[in-house]
């Protein structure tokens, strides 16, 4: 199948621009410039050169992907998770965190969530610029589950993956909050997903993702210095405690806000399983093995 050289690609490619989707993220205040922050071109390893070895795997991931997407259900949640902006990470995880997250009953949570999504934009936009890498869908020439995007982010970097660092890097600070291993696990799985779903829809390697989740890990540890963050934190973890009575283990919250019947069972993968599923899964934050 013919391919844009990279040479092509990176004439094409001379600026990054991130459009986001409607969403307070963008009100908040964010941490860091730019400037700040540390050029994570010298922290993330080089993404696999093309027709490398290591590019082998990122292309078995990418077939993996496109198989993926003919279980609907997980399509569709690939489709929902493209959309980039923090009520999408609010609708995810609330059920996972014990408390339904709003800007009037959790004020604190909510401001401190905002100020971090805030924070995300500019740990990996210099990144993407720099690294130019060329996204799979315009590598194949080939669709994607996100097709009236793909004009859009053609001739976008992608790695690494800034789906991924804004919703991993939420997830982390949602569990910091909580301080629950339960709720830690819950939600660092479904972390997990909204980065398999960049690859299942088609608009990242395996490797952008993965670096994404390092990006991500970077800024939330350099957020956590941060005496606003400090402050922050403190009241978002007393309202945390007040609104679901001091309890350290969210199991009856989450319960209360799930429908009846949705276990939390995954493949070793990440990818959501059923309960008809044989072999080694994550069940309720536990390996088990189904037979």
């Amino acid at each position: 199948m013919k391919r844009v050289s990279i040479l092509t690609f990176a004439l094409v490619f001379s600026c990054v621009t991130h459009v986001f989707a409607a969403g307070d993220e963008k009100n908040g205040h964010a941490y860091f410039t730019k400037a700040e922050l540390p050029d994570m071109t010298k922290i993330l390893p080089p993404f696999p050169e093309f027709e490398s070895a290591r590019f082998v795997a990122d292309q078995s991931q990418h077939l993996w992907g496109k198989l993926v997407r003919q279980d609907e259900a997980r399509a569709a949640q690939a489709q929902n998770d493209a959309v980039y902006s923090m009520q999408t990470a609010i609708d995810a995880y609330s059920p996972l965190f014990g408390l339904e997250i709003s800007k009037d009953d959790t004020p604190a949570i909510y401001a401190v969530l905002q100020d971090v999504l805030a924070s995300c934009d500019s740990i990996y936009s210099g990144a993407k610029a720099k690294f130019n890498r060329q996204r799979p869908y315009a590598y194949y020439n080939e669709g994607t589950l996100i097709p009236e995007k793909e004009e859009k982010h053609r001739n976008e970097g992608s790695y690494p993956s800034g789906h991924t660092v804004f919703f991993w890097t939420s997830a982390l600070l949602l569990s910091d909050i909580s301080q629950s291993n339960e709720a830690m696990e819950k939600l660092l799985a479904r972390g997990y997903e909204f980065g398999q779903s960049r690859v299942i829809a088609g608009y990242h390697w395996q490797s952008d993702v993965d670096a994404g989740r390092m990006a991500g890990s970077v800024l939330y540890q350099l957020i956590r210095s941060h005496e606003r963050f400090i402050d922050q934190l403190a009241k978002a973890r007393a309202e945390f405690k007040e609104k679901t009575g001091g309890s350290s283990s969210v199991s009856s919250a989450t319960r209360s806000m799930q429908p009846e019947g949705t276990a939390r069972i995954y493949r070793l993968d990440g990818t959501p399983a059923s309960d008809t599923t044989t072999g080694i899964v994550i069940e309720n934050g536990q390996k088990r093995v189904r037979k």
